[in-house]
């Protein structure tokens, strides 16, 4: 679906997108989701920083397990990972970035963790994966890498070399 090649150009787009609407980042942060949006935000994060170097480009990342509606309703166990925001949010411009954008409730629950850390002025989220059709609720990204049209037994996996891969995208039927 999306190899190595073709993820570093995604990437690069999106940053130049990144600039065009931030200029110098002095009023903006960048957010990565636990666990899998923060690979992307440390790859966004990193190209930014080697576009503009002088620019301070403020990065944390936020868990959003115990905001989930779905925290308490048995399955499987939610394995919570660490949320560090050494910042506050209070009238920031915030990047939410996450790798794959598929009911749209990881999201709902990482704007309402966000908020423990002050109210931004705005969120714009960024999403590797669009998954179009299976939404759930009214989130919609402002920055996609690529959209993709997928049925309910197909699983989008976005790999990197950062966590043991390499650095692609595949869809998965079950």
């Amino acid at each position: 679906m999306i190899d190595s090649k073709l993820l570093g150009l995604v990437i690069n787009r999106l940053c130049y997108q990144l600039i065009e609407n931030h200029d110098d980042f002095s009023n903006t942060v960048i957010i990565g989701m636990q666990p899998r949006g923060i690979l992307l935000a440390e790859n966004i994060v990193e190209k930014l920083r080697s576009i503009q170097p002088n620019n301070n480009i403020r990065y944390g990342i936020i868990d959003p397990t115990f905001y989930r509606d779905d925290f308490r309703s048995g399955g499987k166990q939610l394995i919570a990972r660490p949320t560090e925001i050494p910042f506050n949010l209070q009238n920031q411009k915030v990047v939410l970035i996450d790798d794959v954008l598929y009911t749209g409730r990881t999201i709902r629950a990482g704007l309402e963790g966000m908020l423990e850390y002050g109210r931004p002025d705005s969120v714009e989220l960024m999403v590797l994966i669009d998954r179009r059709f299976s939404r759930e609720l009214p989130i919609e990204p402002k920055y996609i890498g690529k959209s993709v049209d997928s049925y309910d037994n197909q699983e989008v996996r976005v790999m990197w070399k950062k966590d043991g891969g390499e650095d692609k995208v595949i869809l998965v039927s079950d």
